[in-house]
């Protein structure tokens, strides 16, 4: 099932703001140094960048037709593309 409430989608968007965010926190406290902070920035942002290729890059300019429901969509496609 979608989820299509406005206010559930925020709410799940905060959720994993915050889980992040814990997350993120908890390591540097395990590990305060300035190595692991950069190194968990690049994480998080590469991390970002691949979510943005998955799901807006493909769609915008190399699939517009194809619609991806989630990271297991995306996967069957590439394998898809590569048996093309």
């Amino acid at each position: 099932m979608d989820l299509t409430n406005p206010r559930l989608i925020y709410l799940k968007g905060g959720l994993f703001l915050l889980a992040g965010s814990m997350s993120a926190g908890l390591i540097i406290l395990e590990h305060p140094t300035i190595r692991i902070v950069a190194l968990l920035a690049v994480t998080i942002w590469c991390f970002a960048r691949a979510y943005y290729f998955a799901f807006y890059v493909i769609q915008q300019y190399v699939d517009p037709s194809f619609r991806f429901a989630g990271l297991g969509s995306f996967l069957r496609y590439l394998i898809r593309q590569r048996h093309s």
